[in-house]
């Protein structure tokens, strides 16, 4: 949350009615594979040109076809499929530690520089500085820093638990434009509606954007919807507790934004699926840059 400073296939229904992943046991799923009619989880699952296809045989019929491309893995939003689902997860949980042992080293100073500020000084007869100044690197640089070990340990769980599965399901460099789009979407928000001298910081607004790209992904694969609108009714109790301490902006302002960003993302028609995807996250930068233009005018 952002602050105020393989296996054998199994068949076997589960209690919900859902399959186990036969690469996964344990692992419900309501997706078979169409060729050989194996269950299949998300991060197993390859877009084919008639539903899914499980890894094994996408392997086996990479060898057919007419060129390079016709058998080329896709996942369900058209991104290329890797040997390792989660290394742009791990790159950005890598970032956030390494940001957070360089605040515990650092002090104050580095959380002074890189959080995200309105307009103010941050020491008595320090210059004035903030987002309003021109330090829009703050929009940045605040989605990557964290204070407390209970802050950063919430929001990395978070991150591996939700970004690990839709790294899986979007592919890298879509994953990559929702996370940061999202974060960028959290701090514009907190920046437009909270005092300019209150600062903020936290991955918490990519979070919730990856929460809302998760909802709308298991939507799409026709998942049981339960349980991630518990987890997003019980994120949502945290962001508004009565104690304050929460900036609930950039929680919402990020959920808002992956949700949108994951809606282009995996319901864009395959004729017209870049320029829906290309479409559809530069509606949102241009929302995000001109919301900081209105407030940095409002400021200044």
């Amino acid at each position: 949350m952002d602050q105020k400073p393989p296996g054998d296939q199994d068949r076997s229904a589960a209690m919900d009615g859902s399959l186990s992943c036969y690469r996964h046991p344990g692992r419900g799923t309501h997706i078979r594979c169409t060729r050989c009619d194996r269950p299949i989880c998300p991060e197993c699952m390859v877009n084919a040109s008639v539903g899914f296809q499980c890894p094994d045989c996408v392997r086996q019929g990479s060898g057919t076809g007419h060129g390079p491309a016709a058998n080329q893995p896709r996942t369900v939003a058209g991104g290329a499929v890797t040997a390792d689902p989660r290394l742009v997860t791990k790159i950005l949980l890598g970032i956030n530690v390494a940001l957070f042992i360089a605040v515990q080293v650092r002090g104050e100073a580095l959380v002074n520089d890189l959080m995200l500020l309105g307009r103010a000084t941050t020491y008595s007869g320090g210059p004035v500085e903030g987002v309003a100044e021109g330090q829009w690197y703050r929009l940045v640089t605040s989605m990557f820093l964290h204070q407390e070990v209970w802050h950063i340990m919430f929001n990395m769980l978070g991150l591996w638990w939700l970004g690990g599965p839709l790294e899986a399901m979007l592919g890298r460099a879509r994953y990559l434009t929702l996370y940061m789009l999202s974060g960028l979407a959290g701090g514009a928000l907190t920046y437009w509606l909270s005092a300019p001298v209150q600062g903020s910081l936290g991955a918490s607004g990519a979070i919730f954007g990856l929460l809302g790209a998760t909802i709308v992904l298991m939507r799409r694969l026709n998942y049981d919807m339960r349980p991630v609108f518990v987890l997003l009714a019980v994120n949502l109790v945290i962001t508004f507790n009565p104690w304050g301490g929460i900036a609930w902006q950039a929680h919402v302002g990020g959920l808002i934004a992956g949700t949108v960003v994951a809606i282009g993302m995996v319901h864009a028609p395959r004729e017209r699926r870049a320029l829906v995807q290309y479409g559809t996250c530069a509606l949102v930068l241009v929302a995000v840059v001109a919301v900081v233009f209105a407030r940095t005018a409002a400021l200044t």
